[in-house]
């Protein structure tokens, strides 16, 4: 480990908008990724209905997040994980507001929403592959074991 990186965590906390496609596809990433050496979990600011794109983007990869069921804030313990990753500026100043400057630390993953694509189910599709696509290369970059 160099100065400049932090300890592996051994929990991690997801954190978006309405816990139904952000935050699952990343949780979900990140578990097979860890391969339960770090636990996983995601919440959102609200409680929302799990994106059925989400659904289809992930069953490519194989992943099968079918019966996720959202949480929000309320149903964990911020300061039981070790790290919390946010993912929309909204989330972020949330969190950043609950808990300050105490552990655990917070690291920002600016992720577009890809609920906002337009066009037909492919063009839809294609956004919600460059997420998962994104959040895997991130999940890989940051979370590498020797």
């Amino acid at each position: 480990m160099t100065p400049t990186q932090s300890p592996m965590p051994r929990s991690i906390l997801f954190v978006c908008n309405q816990n139904a496609v952000r935050s699952p596809m990343a949780e979900a990433l990140a578990k097979r990724h860890t391969k339960g050496r770090i636990f996983v979990e995601s919440v959102g600011l609200i409680a929302g209905a799990l994106d059925p794109f989400s659904v289809a983007a992930m069953a490519e990869e194989k992943i099968d997040i079918s019966n996720h069921e959202a949480k929000t804030l309320q149903d964990v313990d911020l300061h039981a994980f070790d790290l919390i990753i946010t993912l929309t500026p909204e989330s972020h100043a949330h969190i950043v507001r609950l808990i300050g400057d105490s552990r655990p630390p917070v690291e920002y993953w600016p992720t577009p929403d890809p609920s906002d694509a337009e066009g037909n189910r492919s063009q839809i599709m294609d956004s919600y592959r460059l997420v998962r696509d994104h959040l895997e290369v991130r999940i890989a970059d940051r979370f590498t074991f020797p």
